[in-house]
């Protein structure tokens, strides 16, 4: 069966960026898509653009932090389209500083949206692919910070290794039901992440002069476009892969931290 035609996608913080690069991927293999976010106005944009390349498309405006609203955004989906069978939980936040000067609430506020987003997406969703007996597939959005701790990234790198530990564990638990899982970790893509984790913080949490990118030096490595990340994630999906990596030079992070882990073993008294 094919993964898209005539299949119904869910894409949280799809109103730009990774999410919205999805989702015109998703549509271009004949996807119907539901876009959850909560700039109204850029899923706006995003909805209007499928629509106009013949894609049925809808936005639900979802505060991932909100179980109740991520409920919402399932009922909505299967009352408009009848079924799910992809479910990308993307949405997510960028947070950058020294964790020993960092406020409590930006753990709370960080944790918030990029694990229990997915925490809501994969409480509202996976029984709902489970029950309908029809495979489907889930993609969660980590980060190479979720595979490997970053200077200046601690608060959002906990974040990510929580999807990471989260995704590879649901990949166990619903392959043998004919539910792929993906776990995407990109490193620096072209969008516009940093800025947008600032404005669409609450008020109360937006600390006056909050940095939008690390220091100088702080991530190192080139830039991919959206629509590549995009592509790597169809291209996933339809191998039932369980990994997406962005970045040749995510090889050799990994490499080494794989080799410091089994370091450990040859110290052994």
């Amino acid at each position: 069966m094919d993964p898209f035609r005539d299949r119904v996608a869910v894409v949280t913080g799809g109103g730009s960026g990774i999410g919205a690069a999805m989702a015109r991927a998703f549509a271009a293999r004949g996807a119907r898509l539901v876009l959850a976010d909560l700039d109204e106005e850029a899923m706006a944009r995003v909805e209007g653009d499928l629509r106009g390349e013949g894609a049925e498309a809808i936005s639900v405006r979802t505060d991932v932090t909100r179980r109740a609203e991520v409920e919402r955004l399932a009922e909505e989906t299967i009352r408009r389209f009848g079924a799910v069978h992809l479910v990308c939980n993307n949405a997510g936040i960028v947070t950058f500083g020294e964790m020993a000067k960092a406020p409590h609430e930006d753990w709370e506020f960080t944790m918030g949206v990029n694990f229990w987003g997915v925490v809501h997406g994969v409480e509202a969703f996976v029984p709902r692919l489970l029950a309908q007996g029809q495979g489907g597939h889930v993609v969660n959005t980590a980060s190479m910070a979720g595979l490997v701790g970053m200077r200046w990234l601690g608060i959002y790198c906990a974040s990510k290794f929580a999807v990471t530990g989260l995704t590879e564990a649901l990949h166990r638990e619903i392959e043998p039901h004919g539910i792929g899982v993906t776990l995407l970790c990109p490193m620096i893509v072209a969008t516009n992440i940093n800025e947008n984790s600032v404005r669409l913080r609450p008020d109360h949490l937006r600390p006056k002069g909050a940095p939008t990118a690390p220091p100088a030096g702080g991530l190192q490595g080139g830039t991919v476009s959206a629509d590549e990340v995009a592509a790597r994630v169809v291209r996933a999906i339809d191998g039932k892969k369980l990994y997406v990596l962005t970045h040749p030079e995510q090889r050799e992070l990994l490499r080494r931290r794989a080799a410091k882990l089994d370091q450990v073993f040859e110290e052994w008294d």
